[in-house]
């Protein structure tokens, strides 16, 4: 079960240039990274963002971006972030034992991510409607993939409800707006 004091929030490479060609999938994607990343900072969760070779790629999408705000974006070249020796740094500083993954790709970095932090003793949960892959078939090999090698697979509400834990807190009042989205 999720905790609120061992997660952490990875927002991977969410660039424009990886984005599925569907103007739908990427509309539904969008509003669920937005809706974790609107809950992480209403409940505190720390969050890392990472960007892949963004002076080839591009910045992190401009909504997301403005969005995570001051938040430190962490340009890689490695597809799995826990390759990458500051990220790795970053992370283990945090203590947070509880990682939630929301991105692209399902099949690249977030398949090297996860399989890394698995192995480095992590609970990893998949944000499944808050991934995606620029191809459908891709995005199911991935997921399931990760989930045979152990990860958890959740939506977006399932997470938001789990970190809560109860109606009535002054944190379930500020994300019921978000929750009812």
């Amino acid at each position: 079960m999720l905790l609120q004091d061992q997660a952490i929030l990875i927002v991977l490479d969410i660039q424009d240039i990886f984005m599925p060609k569907s103007d739908k999938v990427v509309e539904k994607y969008l509003r669920q990274a937005t809706r974790i990343i609107k809950a992480a900072q209403t409940l505190k969760i720390p969050t890392l963002v990472t960007e892949q070779y963004p002076e080839r790629f591009g910045a992190t999408n401009t909504g997301i971006k403005e969005l995570l705000g001051d938040t430190i974006r962490m340009p890689k070249i490695e597809f799995g972030c826990l390759a990458n020796d500051t990220f790795k740094a970053v992370l283990a500083e945090t203590g947070r034992k509880q990682i939630l993954i929301t991105g692209m790709e399902a099949h690249i970095c977030i398949l090297q991510t996860t399989l890394d932090a698995l192995d480095d003793g992590y609970e990893v949960y998949l944000l499944q409607d808050a991934i995606v892959s620029s191809r459908k078939e891709e995005y199911k090999a991935g997921m399931a993939r990760m989930q045979q090698a152990g990860a958890i697979c959740v939506t977006v509400e399932m997470a938001i409800f789990e970190l809560l834990r109860q109606a009535g807190t002054p944190e379930f009042k500020k994300l019921l707006p978000l929750i009812k989205a």
